[in-house]
């Protein structure tokens, strides 16, 4: 009786790294492909949005820009005002302790105006947008697509990206420019209260620290990141749910998937954007 050929069989730390490689590879490709949709799509609108405003032959849309504003930016200012202004309300509390013991507790003013207008306040505005608006936006084209009217719009030769994408992407970098200039007044307000109500720091003394610590480039760094996170925030939404599949359960995974890719990227391009101006002096 002919012998049977031994059988190779792998154990599993040989194939663990195996299966981490493929998982690493499949992810990787996974944004890549997502990252270039994207861009495409930011270029697509780009395109658009220059037509509408400097040709006559596409109009602009200047009611649909509109009505994104106020569903998106409007209705973002109260509870941005209030996470803000909780905010400021904590650092001034937090930071008095430590810097009574040197005897400098009216300094309160100058780290709270740095750290305000050059981070928490577009960085607050952009994590409260995320969820208030950018899963709004990416399950409402996601639901869109799901019920076919995209390809309702194409099949009358109207442009998704025109129609959908460019009020919308607009909407977020205007609403957002806004919103982070709304967080550092209502943080800074806050803080001026709870110092001279609660800490005893004059308001004399906490403006004039202020304004001898911050500079013009902070408010303008922080108003360029804000408008910068909007953009981020309109452009993943909407490539989120131009991509829905699956029905019900993919505007869900887009809904969930825009809000943890914009909290993401907006850390990131933070970083970026930090470690570029600190490279250039501006901070």
């Amino acid at each position: 009786m002919a012998k049977q050929p031994a059988t190779t069989s792998r154990t599993l730390p040989d194939v663990l790294p195996l299966r981490m490689l493929d998982s690493l590879g499949a992810w990787t490709l996974g944004l890549l492909d997502h990252a270039g949709s994207a861009t495409l799509l930011l270029l697509d609108a780009l395109r658009w949005a220059w037509l509408g405003i400097f040709t006559k032959r596409v109009r602009f849309g200047l009611s649909a820009l509109v009505s994104q504003m106020l569903r998106v930016g409007v209705r973002s200012i109260g509870i941005v005002s209030l996470v803000s202004g909780c905010v400021g309300l904590i650092l001034a509390l937090q930071l008095a302790p430590p810097l009574d013991e040197f005897g400098r507790k009216d300094l309160v003013a100058n780290i709270i105006s740095v750290a305000v207008l050059r981070e928490l306040g577009p960085l607050i505005g952009a994590i409260v947008l995320t969820g208030f608006a950018g899963a709004s936006i990416a399950a409402e084209i996601g639901t869109m697509v799901v019920s076919e009217e995209i390809e309702a719009l194409e099949a009358h030769a109207l442009n998704p990206v025109r129609f959908l994408v460019v009020p919308r992407v607009l909407a977020s970098i205007i609403s957002m420019t806004c919103l982070a200039i709304i967080a550092v007044v209502v943080a800074i307000v806050s803080a001026l209260y709870v110092s001279n109500a609660v800490l005893g720091i004059p308001f004399s003394t906490f403006i004039s620290n202020m304004l001898d610590q911050a500079k013009p480039v902070d408010f303008l760094t922080g108003v360029f990141k804000g408008a910068v996170f909007g953009l981020l925030i309109g452009v993943i939404a909407c490539t989120n749910g131009l991509k829905v599949s699956g029905g019900a359960a993919g505007v869900g995974k887009a809904t969930t998937g825009t809000v943890v890719q914009s909290v993401v990227a907006i850390v990131i391009a933070d970083l970026a954007f930090t470690a570029v101006f600190f490279a250039l002096g501006l901070v």
